[in-house]
């Protein structure tokens, strides 16, 4: 028999959840549509746009499927193309949450929208307007030619005869799919730069899942969805556009706990597709490391962990012998924070961290840095993002900084000592996964002359 023919084309139904602002509901209506759609017996594959790991934990718990990252610019589109056509290959219908508001950021929610095609559904808290609602719609809708709006999700909607008033406004083109009621029980907790951790409340989130599942159920609105028109995406990963095995034999240890959990299962994978063997520990809990030639200290809350941080002296120590072996460690954002000597947590208590690096930290309340930046390293430059609210000081002087994605200031600080790596920037490794071989590879190699241009990259 002879083998078929590879799939180079898969379709379903797909939505792409947008709203006018921030802290609209995006977040509580996608998951509430995830877990709806899941109660059914559907298979949901739910992706967040732009960088996020908080609100992907909550997502993923909702529908009970992996939940990765969309994003033009940091991943590029080729790669958003491969993962939407998996998707498609599974699912009875795909979710995509958007960022901010629908039209904001350089590339924008819109813009991922129209790229592949996905009509947008609008989620609107209507609190304290009614037509008013309809006619911010209706400027949504014709604002650009290129984006289709399938309808509204009126959210926080007070009464029956506040539903009727926003849905006799509307323009013909855009329905209204469902109203759902004010109902405190469905909202999603939040902590200074997101979401709660979803392993934090799991129990808690299962109860506002199932609370926003039975109001969208009341609403019909699954039939809505699964009725819309499928969308076709194309594969895009060839084996010719494979990365190279070039860390085949390499195991690396990756932090992994409540106090660092700032992982893209992206990252892991192409880590894995490069050859490499994943083995995970916690610093908070863990009294050695395990057998592993690299480490990575991914982002997360260490200053919510930081008497447990500083007192686990074993595992203190045994990061401490691995730096002085000269074996490569990447720390980002909260796995800085963790190799500085001290850190200040948000009640000013110090805490002794691992001191490879020069220099202490401190958080400083709600104000905070983000923004897209490409990580200027000598292995090769990496894009990613930077979020955190903490400063550091008293750190030596950077080898590199952050390339901001559309300023000319230097972006966050890139440092190195011996083959440490430490920065604020959370890098998205899919983006060149040479220059992260080049990184935690067994010896440090000759600078790279170029990284791949994921625009000008082709799939056909």
């Amino acid at each position: 028999m002879s083998r078929p023919e590879p799939r180079t084309q898969a379709a379903c139904p797909a939505v792409f959840v947008a709203a006018p602002a921030s802290g609209q509901g995006k977040t509580t209506v996608t998951s509430a549509l995830a877990r709806m759609l899941r109660n059914q017996g559907k298979v949901v594959r739910v992706f967040k746009t732009g960088p996020d790991y908080l609100d992907p934990q909550v997502l993923a718990q909702a529908s009970g499927q992996p939940v990765e990252p969309l994003d033009l610019w940091m991943a590029g589109e080729n790669d958003c193309r491969q993962r939407l056509f998996e998707a498609a290959c599974e699912a009875d219908l795909i979710l995509i949450e958007g960022a901010m508001g629908l039209f904001d950021g350089e590339p924008s929610s819109a813009d991922l929208a129209a790229r592949f095609g996905v009509p947008m559904v609008i989620v609107m808290d209507v609190k304290g307007m009614a037509q008013t609602a309809a006619a911010l719609v209706s400027g949504i809708a014709g604002f650009r030619d290129d984006v289709t709006i399938a309808g509204l999700i009126a959210n926080a909607c007070g009464s029956q005869r506040h539903r009727e008033l926003i849905e006799a406004a509307l323009p013909e083109a855009v329905p209204l799919l469902a109203a759902v009621p004010r109902n405190a029980d469905m909202a999603l907790p939040e902590r200074h730069l997101g979401l709660v951790q979803a392993d934090e409340i799991r129990d808690d989130l299962e109860n506002r899942f199932e609370a926003g599942a039975q109001a969208l159920m009341a609403e019909g609105l699954a039939d809505k969805l699964l009725a819309l028109p499928p969308v076709t995406f194309e594969v895009c990963r060839t084996p010719e556009a494979e990365p190279p095995r070039s860390l085949e034999g390499q195991v690396i240890g990756v932090a992994r706990d409540a106090a660092f959990s700032f992982i893209y299962e992206a990252n892991l994978d192409v880590l894995k597709r490069m050859g490499a063997d994943i083995r995970f520990f916690s610093p908070v809990h863990d009294c050695e490391l395990p057998d592993c030639d690299a480490l990575w200290l991914p982002g997360g809350y260490p200053e919510l962990y930081g008497p447990q941080l500083s007192a686990n002296e074993p595992m203190k120590a045994a990061i401490r012998a691995f730096f002085e072996a000269d074996k490569p460690i990447l720390a980002e954002c909260g796995g800085l924070l963790y190799c500085l000597e001290t850190l200040t947590d948000y009640d000013d208590a110090t805490h002794t961290m691992l001191g490879l690096l020069p220099g202490s930290g401190w958080m400083r309340g709600r104000r905070g840095c983000q923004g897209m930046q490409t990580a200027e390293l000598p292995e090769g430059p990496v894009r990613g993002h930077a979020h955190h609210r903490s400063v550091s000081e008293g750190t030596p002087e950077p080898i590199a900084h952050g390339r901001r994605q559309r300023h000319p200031a230097p972006g966050e600080a890139i440092y190195r000592q011996r083959r440490l790596t430490a920065t604020y920037l959370h890098l998205f490794f899919p983006n060149n996964p040479e220059a992260i071989a080049r990184l935690l590879g067994p010896v440090r190699p000759e600078p790279s002359e170029a990284a791949p241009n994921l625009e000008s990259e082709s799939c056909n």
